[in-house]
């Protein structure tokens, strides 16, 4: 991607029109990558680097890390530049150093990748808002200061930013809901799933797993977080209902946080006498975890609540049926390759799940429709929309003043 900006001119309103045939030097753009780490944002951060690095050698990508992820940075290729930024996530500090960094570094075009996009960003810029959750469930935040920081951030990088990003159709309703947003402002493009998914393991994985963590009956699987919009009440709960109908072998597999966490889902499974047959796994490599997906007899997904909803895509694309929820995004990332539920209701989670496993016909339409609609899903083709996007952006008019013109100054001093 190419940009030069030929001596401001601004027109009668004030702007200064960037145009994208203007393109002969390349275009800095910068990338906030602090939570490359994080289990959801950090994934769409990763694909997002990974892809710009197969898809544009041109471009210069500024990408503000913590210290430690550097090295691999710098692997991305000649155009990634790490630039170490301490600034702590959703902190007061984030707010002056990130612009002060994007001043310093030249930046054109900046993209936070969450919602988090400091009013003073001295350039074009575009944001990613995955989903509106702080504000649908403000009591996962930890005080009054987190939820009104959250609220302020969202509300000044919808009307702050250039374009908008999100990840559904849902989501978008409720960024225009909660701020007002011109929805011809906000694009979706959705997430995808990370290829090692897609691909059938060893024999000799799938042995390894089986054993390590001694899944030799039929069992449910759930992946994700155990926070309350998670529903896991409910599932274990619908779990018992199934188990009433026949199926007393059933296992229920929980992959995620520690249970200690909510000591609520413990009480459930003790109240149902389910100790013997609900495991809380933890955390565990993603290697693992498409392993498990395929071992598994059912994927459920009872979800109140979901800015996209990964754990549902990963399970098709390893050929595994799914049952999700049909309320917020989770209708459209399935389409009509998953059994929908109402998560509300226990007995329906139930029917679903007794379905599934009872019908061998229903569970190899599920595996056939849900491969079949993960594939319609791509990292590759979301990125090349971001990137069309930078490229929208970078024609776009921005306010000319001070610092305009001496970013404009210094570009055409420039080689």
């Amino acid at each position: 991607m190419w940009l030069r900006i030929r001596g401001p001119q601004p027109d009668p309103a004030g702007q200064l029109w960037i145009r994208s045939d203007w393109y002969d030097a390349p275009v800095r753009i910068g990338i906030d990558a602090r939570k490359l780490h994080d289990f959801g944002i950090g994934t769409y951060i990763r694909n997002l680097l990974r892809q710009l690095a197969r898809l544009d050698r041109d471009t210069e990508f500024v990408v503000f890390c913590g210290p430690n992820d550097v090295a691999q940075l710098k692997g991305l290729g000649p155009n990634f530049r790490p630039v170490i930024e301490l600034a702590g996530n959703y902190s007061v500090a984030e707010q002056v150093r990130i612009p002060l960094a994007v001043r310093r570094e030249g930046v054109a075009l900046f993209h936070a990748p969450h919602y988090v996009l400091p009013p003073l960003v001295p350039c074009r810029s575009v944001v990613t808002i995955h989903d509106c959750i702080h504000l649908m469930f403000p009591q996962y935040l930890p005080g009054r200061f987190a939820l009104a920081y959250a609220r302020t951030a969202m509300s000044l990088a919808s009307r702050r930013a250039t374009r908008i990003l999100t990840v559904s159709e849902s989501s978008k309703r409720d960024i225009v809901r909660f701020f007002g947003t011109e929805p011809q402002k906000i694009d979706v493009i959705p997430n995808a799933f990370d290829d090692y998914f897609g691909v059938e393991p060893r024999e000799e994985d799938m042995i390894r797993v089986r054993e390590r963590y001694q899944l030799h009956d039929e069992f449910v699987l759930y992946a994700g977080n155990v926070k309350p919009h998670k529903n896991l009440e409910r599932l274990i709960e619908a779990f018992h209902l199934v188990r009433k109908r026949g199926l007393d072998h059933l296992k229920l597999v929980l992959i995620g946080d520690k249970i200690s966490k909510y000591a609520a889902l413990r009480r459930a499974v003790h109240r149902h006498q389910l100790h013997k047959y609900v495991r809380f796994l933890g955390y565990m490599p993603q290697e693992t975890l498409a392993v498990m997906y395929r071992l598994a007899g059912v994927f459920v997904f009872p979800s109140l609540y979901e800015g996209f909803g990964l754990p549902p895509l990963e399970a098709m694309a390893s050929g595994t049926p799914v049952v999700t929820s049909n309320v917020s995004s989770l209708p459209e990332v399935a389409g009509d390759a998953a059994l929908l539920v109402d998560p509300y209701d226990p007995q329906a989670i139930a029917d679903g799940i007794y379905q599934v496993l009872a019908d061998a016909g229903l569970r190899r339409d599920l595996r056939a429709k849900g491969l079949a609609r993960a594939r319609q899903f791509s990292w590759e083709t979301s990125v090349r929309r971001i990137r069309d996007i930078y490229r929208e952006v970078g024609a776009e008019p921005l306010l000319a003043g001070a610092e305009t013109r001496a970013a404009a100054a210094e570009h055409q001093r420039r080689p």
